[in-house]
């Protein structure tokens, strides 16, 4: 049974009106994760959704899908409000989310099934969906005896057999090795481009930039904390689309720079800053070896200091997520910058390379104290203490007033860390206890 009641709005296959989603701490505190997002889709388009890890893409996914309800905000499709699962939409899923007591035909019935349709009509439709995702012969196959790849197809199988008017991927590419995801990719895309699936539409969560461009109409780019729609690309190339060409590399290079850049100080719908207290507490999950050897990269040929963000992240085996990373953090640290779809060392950045040990340290300690606030505080609170030391769960507390409990502890591994390497003051692993003494 559809959960959808009648609106107004029919003009576009999926419409999102001031979608905002907030979660619920254990302490009873709200974490915003989505703020007053608008968005549509049009009928014979494919939209990308790209952005950092955590800032809401699956979230706004599975609230378009009708599985999980916004807190505020709504969603219509074809004109009809949707409050729940809704006939014409589907959802291929990153983790392909089998039955293993099932076999393949029985994975991909089940929709048909649910809808009440009878037996032989759904096998019918099943074995079609079979047969066009490219599994025929594998039907009575069970998923343990597939590959990650054939299982994504029968993932694909199950929501084309419901003739879905729109199709909703959430990274579906994402856990498969770069060959399997290519083949697959390129199956998909053949099957939207030859119209020989009736789906009028699809919107597509990925990590891949690349990917991205090669397959999306547009590509919505995510901000962060809380996730709202920071930029929208229009990819106005024919299909198929050659990567290699200057109009490709200059949308993923505009891409790359917006996911990399940290964002100044932009205002929110809700009036609320970018640099909020949340975003000063958020620090990137980034390790001094990995900066520091991405830095060295940077430094030295074929680079000489200036790099293609994609050219990077080749190089260097990163992918787009782990790039993002390393990248924010050397922006906090003015160790380089980002402009341009490139990456410049900066001459702070030259100088931490051309330092020994020693000199790398005091080089850290003096970005942290100059642009990570709860650094500052650490330390001065270390400092004004009379036994110059203090539990971590003190500053565990503090961060969990602005950050989930798994973020908080995350963010404070890694101030520790950072704290540790540039000798501004010492942890004590046993007893929980920072101090400016080492233990």
């Amino acid at each position: 049974m559809d959960t959808i009641t009648t609106a107004t709005d029919t003009t576009n296959l999926i419409t999102a009106a001031g979608i905002c989603k907030t979660y619920r701490q254990p302490d009873h505190a709200g974490r915003l994760v989505l703020d007053h997002v608008d968005f549509t889709l049009k009928q014979g388009e494919i939209v990308a959704i790209l952005g950092k890890s955590g800032s809401g893409k699956s979230t706004f996914l599975r609230i378009v899908a009708g599985l999980t309800p916004p807190t505020e905000g709504t969603v219509t499709y074809r004109g009809q409000l949707v409050l729940g699962p809704a006939h014409g939409i589907a959802m291929v899923f990153q983790s392909f989310a089998l039955f293993p007591w099932l076999t393949v035909l029985g994975n991909v019935e089940l929709g048909l099934e649910a809808q009440g349709m009878a037996k032989d009509e759904r096998r019918q439709r099943a074995i079609a969906a079979i047969d066009l995702i490219g599994l025929d012969g594998f039907e009575s196959a069970y998923p343990k005896e597939l590959s990650g790849g054939m299982r994504q197809r029968v993932g694909f199988a199950r929501a084309l057999v419901v003739n879905p008017d729109v199709l909703l991927l959430d990274e579906p590419f994402s856990a498969l090795d770069v060959l399997t995801a290519e083949t697959l990719r390129g199956d998909i895309e053949d099957l939207w481009i030859q119209r020989r699936v009736p789906t009028k539409g699809i919107i597509f969560v990925s990590h891949n930039i690349e990917e991205a461009v090669e397959i999306a109409d547009r590509i919505i780019v995510f901000g962060s904390d809380p996730g709202c729609i920071r930029a929208e690309i229009p990819v106005p190339m024919p299909r198929p689309r050659d990567p290699t060409l200057p109009a490709f590399r200059r949308i993923v290079d505009e891409v790359y720079t917006l996911l990399t850049t940290v964002p100044g100080r932009e205002t929110t719908r809700r009036g609320a800053r970018a640099d909020t207290l949340s975003m000063q507490y958020r620090l990137p999950d980034a390790s001094i070896q990995q900066l520091a050897g991405l830095l060295d990269a940077l430094n030295a040929p074929p680079f000489n200091g200036r790099a293609d963000l994609p050219h990077l992240a080749d190089n260097e085996s990163l992918s787009t997520d782990e790039l993002m990373v390393l990248i924010e953090a050397l922006q906090l640290f003015g160790f380089a910058q980002v402009g341009g779809g490139d990456i410049e060392i900066t001459p702070v950045g030259r100088s931490f390379v051309d330092a020994d040990l020693q000199g790398r340290k005091q080089i850290f300690a003096d970005a942290l104290l100059r642009n990570i606030s709860f650094i500052v505080h650490v330390r001065r609170v270390l400092d004004e203490r009379p036994g110059h030391s203090a539990p971590e769960a003190r500053f565990l507390g503090e961060l969990e007033d602005h950050l989930s409990e798994e973020e908080a502890q995350r963010v404070l591994e890694t101030v520790i860390n950072w704290g540790r390497y540039a000798e501004l003051f010492a942890y004590d692993y046993n007893s929980g206890v920072l101090s400016l003494e080492n233990p």
